[in-house]
């Protein structure tokens, strides 16, 4: 978690597109739900699998989407500052980006 001054909000990078992550999180969890009537209605097992694929592909589409924003707001302010918090901030991200290659 970011750290920030008692009674000041940090500024995230994904702020400007807040609304558009939200819409398609809320769509990804009207998928989730869709995949529970699925299996609560016994339907074929490869349409299951083609519903999950879909909502992987957009879990993913929204963690590169903040990891871009996380890259061009939060490590470029951190490198142009320089210092330790640079450091920090680089090493977060690449432990971010790994933990997706993995996934």
């Amino acid at each position: 978690m970011a750290e920030h001054q008692a009674g000041q909000q940090a500024q995230y990078g994904y702020i400007g597109d807040k609304d558009a992550y939200l819409k398609r999180l809320r769509r990804i969890e009207g998928q989730a739900r869709g995949l529970q009537r699925m299996v609560e209605g016994e339907q074929y097992c490869i349409d299951i699998l083609t519903q999950i694929s879909a909502m992987t592909k957009a879990l993913e589409s929204v963690a590169l989407g903040l990891l871009d924003d996380h890259l061009a707001h939060c490590v470029v302010d951190a490198a142009a500052a320089g210092g330790p918090e640079a450091d920090r901030k680089l090493k977060e991200a690449s432990e971010a980006i790994a933990r997706l290659v993995r996934s």
